[in-house]
């Protein structure tokens, strides 16, 4: 699930994930990191799931996708579309 909150130039998405589906670590890979796993990885939240935020530019696309243990790559269902192989984020 995505959750977004609008700023004055930028978009804050908080990238939102049950807290063991998949079981082990999970970070949000896109063109906002450099696709470096680990760079933003979920942490648990009090409402029993797991989330990262991250701000990037408005009026944007970011292709992105998650990556959990065992290099288990997987898509977003709440994305704004996809490109074939990545999710697409629209800001």
């Amino acid at each position: 699930m995505l959750e977004r909150k609008l700023l004055k130039e930028r978009t804050q998405v908080t990238f939102v994930l049950p807290a063991d589906i998949p079981p082990g670590a999970v970070s949000v890979v896109g063109d906002f990191n450099g696709w470096k796993p680990g760079a933003h990885t979920l942490e648990p939240r009090g409402d029993g799931k797991r989330a990262v935020t991250v701000a990037l530019p408005a009026k944007g696309v970011h292709p992105f996708r998650y990556l959990a243990a065992g290099d288990h790559w997987f898509d977003d269902d709440h994305a704004d579309g996809h490109d074939g192989a990545n999710g697409l984020l629209h800001t």
